[in-house]
């Protein structure tokens, strides 16, 4: 039994961010029945490679789900649509600020029950009927002005960074307004915006500007707050150094014989980042000696942070990650596995692979709406 068995989530959202959210919540053990047009979720469509019919895009988090085509452009479709909202405990949407009270759907329709509405830049404010796309909000929040080189083109974050923390941030919120209305039976309604989110994730970046007034600038692979803290040439590739304290250092000068670095005002973080420059310059000149499985072997001994730095392939492959079985097989499909992880009851797990397009229409008709219709 999951954690959240019994519980009907209606899944109106598309792309990423919501569906990775209700993802998550039925690996949980939730009922989620996921609404799609005749045409079905875009990313069903966003491939080579593809899985099946659909693309691997799609089954990145969708696995859990049960789907039915509903066309809203009709009458009766949006009928229909109310009265599965009637039998389901959350909603979740990321249709354009006002799109479902155009259909009649109003927040007193949500008495008892939860509606999370997902946008680009939130319900309310001057941006709030704009359409919000991940590497868009990425431009628009900060994110890309500290990713990259220094001296470079700005970069966006390899994956959709900004969706897949909104997505996390709304699982989060619907499980607080299910405890909330396990106290108390008031649902609430969740305005979350990918805009939101992404300057909240700014974190330490945005904070050190709130507190210098200075905006941070891309620094590549280095940290703004500690050195050494960032990836280094060995003699065959790159590895990441992470030296987050004083002893620390101490270890990386006696690893690398750069006595000349121990110096009583690089004893502390911030002398080492005043001198960022010359401590960069005389370790990647020790460094780049040498292979990296020394570094790592080395700085490993001495309990200095230190890895390698590995392909996607290379970290699904490695023995922690076998270990921790990073991957689930679904019906002979391997998919990327819930990192949640209970020790003793309601687990994360899935056994249903992600649904064909329509594949459970009657079924959850029948389940969910039974004679209403």
């Amino acid at each position: 039994m999951g954690a959240l068995d019994g519980i009907r989530i209606l899944d109106l959202s598309r792309i990423l961010a919501g569906p990775w959210a209700t993802q998550m919540l039925a690996d949980l053990g939730a009922d989620v029945v996921k609404v799609e047009a005749e045409w079905g979720d875009d990313t069903r469509k966003w491939g080579p490679p593809f899985v099946g019919d659909d693309a691997a895009y799609f089954h990145s988090c969708n696995r859990g789900k049960r789907s039915m085509i509903l066309d809203l452009k009709t009458e009766e479709s949006i009928q229909t649509l109310h009265q599965l909202i009637d039998c389901a405990d959350v909603v979740v949407e990321n249709f354009r600020a006002g799109t479902l009270e155009k259909w009649g759907v109003h927040p007193e329709k949500f008495d008892g029950k939860i509606l999370c509405r997902i946008t680009g830049y939130g319900q309310t404010g001057p941006r709030a009927a704009e359409p919000g796309y991940d590497i868009a909000l990425q431009a628009m929040t900060g994110i890309m002005s500290v990713t990259g080189n220094a001296n470079g083109e700005p970069a966006k974050v390899g994956v959709a960074w900004i969706d897949v923390l909104t997505g996390m941030m709304a699982g989060n919120g619907i499980l607080a307004a299910l405890f909330h209305r396990e106290r108390t039976g008031e649902g609430q309604i969740i305005d979350l915006s990918l805009f939101d989110v992404a300057l909240m994730a700014m974190v330490n970046q945005a904070q050190n500007w709130v507190a210098s007034g200075q905006d941070p600038t891309r620094m590549g692979h280095a940290h703004p707050n500690i050195v050494p803290y960032q990836a280094f040439r060995a003699k065959d590739d790159w590895f990441i150094l992470a030296c987050g304290n004083d002893s620390q250092f101490v270890s990386v000068c006696e690893v690398t014989k750069a006595t000349q670095l121990m110096r009583p005002e690089l004893a502390e973080n911030s002398g080492r980042l005043a001198a960022r420059d010359e401590i960069i310059e005389i370790l990647s000149s020790i460094i780049v000696q040498h292979p990296v499985n020394y570094w790592v072997s080395e700085f490993s001994k001495s309990g200095v942070p230190c890895t390698p730095i590995l392909s996607v392939s290379q970290a699904f492959n490695d023995a922690q990650a076998v270990a921790r079985k990073a991957l689930w097989n679904l019906d002979g499909q391997d998919s990327v596995a819930n990192a949640l992880r209970f020790m003793s009851k309601t687990p994360a797990e899935s056994t249903k692979r992600p649904p064909k397009l329509g594949e459970h229409t009657a079924e959850v008709i029948a389940d969910w709406l039974g004679d209403e219709r």
